[in-house]
């Protein structure tokens, strides 16, 4: 199986190469200097040079505040480049495994989020996703999207690693309390793409959307406890978690209060569950703090 993978260097792209040439199969990670993925042109120069048997897209715009200020930058990356690599994959008869997002979601619902909800997006960047999905959907039937959430791992910037900075010097951290969702590691992410891509290849997979989310659910505040907890085994350091509310940190992008997502259609299709966020969460706090100091900042 040969993977052609876009968004190479997020900290998702990272972690799915890192686990390819672990496990295989073949992957061929391009990053946006290797390729835009919003100029049609590339990206098929891209599928025709690689002859891949499934493309992953894990590329995308993902500064939830600056796409309130950089609409239309956000809408050519979130939802016009993911319609023209759906059509060039269906031109070429390749399916598409397409990252997606809770943002979708205006995290007004008690309990899980399902894929067949509504959607009603907050703000530019979960607009700009929606859309994305929409012009795959259009685009062909051979694909597959996965929203996640809460996303953190090893690689790139993320909540986590944001955590372990900010504990180092400050002895209080002030963390929201009135949101909450699945944490999702991006190792996890990772599997669940490559135990996606063999049915998708092989033509037997169900197409459509799918949630793909850490197993239980959290508040910020309760993520960055763990966090911090397991951080203190390395540091000797525990500040002080105090939780505030969402009215009490204002951002330029509204967030959902509610991003949990049922994962059971992703695990009874694909045969796939993501582990536990606070085991997940200890894997990653001691890579980084046990490996290099440096890696957490």
């Amino acid at each position: 199986m040969r993977v052609l993978l876009l968004g190479a260097d997020g900290q998702l792209g990272r972690e799915l190469t890192a686990l390819a040439a672990e496990r295989g199969p073949a992957l061929t990670a391009l990053n946006r200097a290797a390729t835009d993925i919003t100029d049609p042109v590339a990206v098929a120069k891209a599928l025709e040079a690689h002859k891949p048997d499934v493309v992953v897209n894990a590329a995308a715009y993902t500064a939830v505040d600056k796409a309130e200020s950089e609409p239309d930058l956000a809408a050519k990356v979130n939802a016009v480049a993911p319609g023209l690599i759906a059509e060039r994959c269906a031109s070429a008869g390749v399916p598409l495994i397409h990252i997606s997002t809770d943002y979708v979601f205006d995290g007004t619902k008690i309990g899980a989020y399902v894929e067949s909800d509504p959607l009603a997006p907050l703000g530019v960047y979960g607009r700009t996703k929606a859309a994305g999905e929409a012009a795959i959907r259009a685009a062909g039937e051979k694909h597959l999207i996965l929203r996640t959430a809460w996303v953190y791992g090893i690689y790139g910037n993320n909540f986590l690693k944001t955590m372990l900075r900010l504990a180092k010097d400050r002895d209080r951290l002030t963390i929201v309390a009135d949101q909450r969702g699945c944490p999702t590691a991006t190792r996890d992410i990772a599997e669940g793409i490559l135990a996606a891509a063999a049915p998708a290849v092989a033509g037997s997979a169900r197409w459509g959307t799918y949630h793909l989310g850490g197993t239980g659910v959290t508040t910020w505040h309760g993520f960055a406890q763990a966090i911090i907890d397991r951080a203190a085994t390395y540091t000797g350091r525990r500040p002080e978690v105090a939780a505030i509310t969402t009215a009490e940190y204002p951002t330029p992008a509204r967030r959902p209060a509610n991003s949990e997502l049922d994962s059971s259609l992703f695990e009874r299709t694909f045969h796939f569950r993501a582990a536990p966020w606070q085991q997940r969460t200890v894997e990653v706090v001691d890579t980084l703090l046990a490996k290099s100091p440096v890696e957490a900042s």
